[in-house]
């Protein structure tokens, strides 16, 4: 499977123009795009995003987003089962020197399930838990 992982740091990249890194976080979305790479989230994922979009650009945006990658074929959705909850429990509370978010670890454990070594964010505890970010 040719995807990459995009967090919710990387969303709201995309979703608003003010964000530092917006114009490389949209050159990076779309130059995979071009070499055929898909885009895997979670329900977390969607969750902080929404929620985000919302409190920083309004509902209407929030709900255009939403349209927007709810319907993309080039977003793969996955779902926190109560196995993936688990790992990411153990996970958040193994790391007692960072500081992950538990949606950080719901992703990390999806990652490595998926064998996704690359995230679309600029939160940098991706990287401390030894995956590539990018823009």
């Amino acid at each position: 499977m040719n995807a990459m992982f995009a967090d919710t740091a990387g969303w709201l990249c995309l979703a608003d123009a003010k964000e530092p890194h917006h114009t490389a976080a949209c050159s990076a979305r779309d130059g995979w795009l071009r070499q055929g790479g898909i885009f895997v989230s979670t329900d977390y994922v969607i969750d902080e995003t929404l929620t985000l979009i919302r409190l920083r650009l309004g509902l209407t945006a929030a709900f255009k987003w939403w349209e927007q990658v709810e319907r993309s074929s080039r977003v793969r959705w996955e779902w926190m089962s109560p196995m993936r909850l688990d790992k990411a429990q153990r996970w958040f509370f193994q790391w007692k020197d960072k500081q992950f978010s538990f949606t950080d670890c719901t992703s990390f454990v999806v990652m490595r399930e998926l064998r996704l070594g690359v995230a679309l964010t600029t939160d940098r505890h991706f990287q401390m838990a030894g995956f590539e970010i990018v823009p």
